[in-house]
């Protein structure tokens, strides 16, 4: 076989040298060590949890490093392309703290190694198809699906494996003659990867997450090139990895079973392979089942999800550094207050079966990040997210900003400041009793209080209001009134000996706090009063007696 004409006939177009990219795209200059990832994801307009687990692998690897991560659109899929995509992808996870040093951008590109959109790479994969096909390792391929389909019957009959191998490779070896006639003839084709003879069954490889794995040796002849001259993932991916010298590739670990593949590629092309880093496909617990995150069952899949629901990037971002790395718990414990930037992050330290996702650990691991910021900071943060995503909440806050900050301030900057609240839209229900458009009892009075006591206790309470009272004094009229009542002043004794009283100074400070607040859980009802003003206290008491 003349290789050489073969991939003349091929590639008439083709007029640069794989020794041109070479010189095009240098190794980068970058301190020992620094590692260079990227994303690449398909311009579909949805962007997941999986796509921020995997981008922020990416982002701490090169940034921690010194690296690089940049953006590649893989778009050699055209049906798949929605427009508008690329923005959305790089909107979303600017959103989340997520920043591309260069790649495609919402307006052109940055960087020396682009184009970043594949569709506009076609004369490179061109130029190194041609190459693979004058050393002989790659072959044109005239199969028709109605071939494929009878061959993969017969395989099935025979219980052969599935795919284009062996003695299945009909058009492996044709001669040029018989290529040259159906090239003539006008017939399509595709462009498949001449698997070279296995030396051994299997071969060994280092994965950053799993360390070494043993994976069969290729031997099957797959699709470089599609009948439109478009790449495969496959072979776009270690024409693109090599040339924009990228260092670690991190996927999820479906990829896995194609990256014999991948191997055989770059062992073809005389290159150095980069690290692969196999993520843990994302899971939860369904009804005591572990299953994978489901776009059409799980909202939270979606990173809309988050933002529309009001959590702070900060704060994911948090929790799933406990999903990516086993030792970031026990480094916040000894932490709590660094930068999660000094958290040294490594692909070592993230687990190998499916990571599991859990909402409840997320909503605690943000009350904890929430509890930690000043009330500016979150007035900031809440009328931010109300302005977009609810209008009503949004008026009520910032009608009045000074009301507003009082009530996001109780309890913060304590010793031990209350954990209310995960995200922004929980936030209207919970600080939803300070404003009377949104009052309503939602408790009832506590049980062991008769309505003709709970009468009384909210007379005399309001008949010795002082709003200037401290905390202290204002608490000392509340254990009067329990007393005189016959409710035990300290809950302590009413335990002691509960024959003795009607119940204790809490019953009592409860048919207040659920006729100030609707609640018998909220916060100190007297910092709650101050907020309030007297007035409008007075008129909660008038109104529930």
């Amino acid at each position: 076989m003349d290789n050489k004409k073969l991939a003349e006939l091929l590639f008439p177009h083709v007029n640069k040298t794989p020794e041109d990219y070479e010189a095009m795209y240098p190794p980068r200059e970058l301190p020992e060590g620094a590692r260079v990832t990227r994303l690449g994801p398909s311009p579909t307009g949805f962007i997941h949890l999986g796509n921020l687990f995997g981008a922020i692998t990416d982002e701490r690897m090169a940034h921690q490093s010194g690296g690089v991560f940049y953006l590649r659109i893989e778009d050699t899929d055209e049906k798949r392309k929605v427009e508008g995509a690329v923005d959305v992808v790089i909107d979303t996870l600017r959103y989340f703290g997520v920043e591309f040093d260069e790649g495609a951008m919402k307006v052109g590109e940055k960087g020396d190694y682009g184009p970043y959109y594949q569709r506009q790479r076609a004369d490179i994969y061109h130029c190194f198809a041609k190459k693979l096909v004058e050393e002989g390792k790659a072959y044109p391929c005239f199969c028709t699906e109605e071939e494929l389909s009878a061959m993969r019957e017969k395989q099935e009959a025979e219980k052969a494996n599935f795919g284009y191998y062996g003695k299945w490779a009909t058009h492996r070896h044709w001669d040029l003659p018989q290529i040259e006639e159906e090239l003539k003839k006008g017939t399509p084709y595709v462009l498949r990867f001449r698997a070279p003879e296995p030396e051994g069954k299997y071969f060994k490889i280092k994965d950053a997450i799993r360390g070494e794995l043993s994976m069969p040796v290729n031997d099957m002849d797959f699709v470089l090139l599609k009948s439109d001259g478009i790449p495969t993932y496959h072979f776009a991916h270690v024409v693109d990895d090599h040339l924009m010298r990228t260092t670690h590739v991190v996927r999820g670990e479906e990829w896995l079973a194609t990256l014999p593949f991948h191997v055989a590629l770059f062992g073809a092309m005389g290159w150095k392979a980069p690290v692969y880093c196999h993520t843990a496909q994302l899971m939860k617990i369904d009804n005591g089942v572990k299953r994978k995150l489901s776009k059409r069952k799980d909202p939270e899949l979606s990173l809309d999800y988050y933002k529309s629901e009001g959590y702070l990037p900060g704060a994911v971002w948090e929790y799933l550094m406990t999903v990516l790395n086993s030792n970031f718990e026990e480094w916040r414990m000894q932490n709590p207050t660094a930068p999660i930037d000094d958290f040294k992050f490594s692909p070592a330290k993230m687990g190998v079966s499916g990571s599991l996702f859990d909402l409840d650990k997320l909503n605690d691991v943000s009350k904890n990040y929430l509890a930690t910021l000043d009330a500016e900071t979150v007035y900031s943060y809440i009328t931010e997210w109300a302005k977009e995503c609810d209008a009503e909440y949004y008026e009520l806050l910032t009608r009045d900003p000074a009301f507003s900050l009082g009530m996001i301030s109780i309890g913060r900057g304590d010793p031990k400041p209350r954990k209310d609240i995960s995200h922004w839209k929980q936030s209207k229900e919970f600080y939803s009793f300070f404003f009377d458009e949104l009052f309503r009892r939602e408790d009832e009075f506590p049980e062991n209080v008769s309505p003709e006591d709970r009468a009384e206790i909210l007379r005399r309470y309001a008949e010795g209001y002082d709003h200037s009272d401290n905390q202290s004094q204002w608490f000392g009229k509340i254990r009067a009134i329990a007393e005189d009542m016959g409710y035990a002043p300290q809950p302590k004794l009413y335990k002691k000996n509960p024959e003795a009283y009607k119940g204790h100074v809490g019953d009592v400070s409860g048919v207040i706090r659920v006729a100030i607040t609707g609640r018998q859980n909220s916060p100190d009802i007297w910092a709650v009063q101050q907020v309030l003003g007297e007035e409008r206290s007075l008129n909660r008491i008038k109104n529930a007696l």
